[in-house]
């Protein structure tokens, strides 16, 4: 992942109101965290749905798809070749699907959107042993 798309990546998971430490944090956990978070908005979501709080389902609707676009934004499309591709794929289809569940009301969608990105999570964390450490940078460089 590109600084330039980490950058982004962060401030969409800081545009979302995520409360959580960041310092520290290697590239591959702070996609994780993304992952998480999205993950939780939108079982949030699926419970204000099911409550009928309209105003709260929208906002974690809204703050997931701003995440799940994050992540999107984050591929690295140049070096990931057909397995950011097929991300690319997946994220748009779950931003579209979200959106849908929000004008239908149809926490079923929302429960088809958290189990395709528990998927990727699941994945993600698999491959954590094998991810190399990206390079420590100084508070200057920041």
């Amino acid at each position: 992942m590109s600084p330039r798309n980490m950058k982004n990546a962060l401030q969409q998971y800081n545009q979302v109101g995520m409360h959580s430490s960041v310092d520290g944090a290697n590239p591959h956990q702070l996609i994780q965290l993304l992952l998480d978070s999205a993950l939780d908005k939108i079982r949030v979501a699926r419970g204000h749905m099911l409550h009928h709080q309209v105003e709260q389902k929208g906002a974690n609707i809204s703050s997931a798809i701003l995440i799940i676009e994050g992540l999107r934004a984050s591929l690295d499309k140049e070096g990931g070749g057909q397995i950011a591709e097929n991300l690319e794929n997946l994220y748009n289809y779950m931003e579209l699907r979200l959106v849908e569940a929000n004008l239908k009301n149809d926490p079923d969608i929302m429960t088809e959107v958290v189990g395709l990105l528990g998927e990727i999570r699941e994945g993600w964390v698999a491959i954590k042993d094998q991810v190399r450490p990206a390079p420590a940078v100084s508070e200057a460089a920041r």
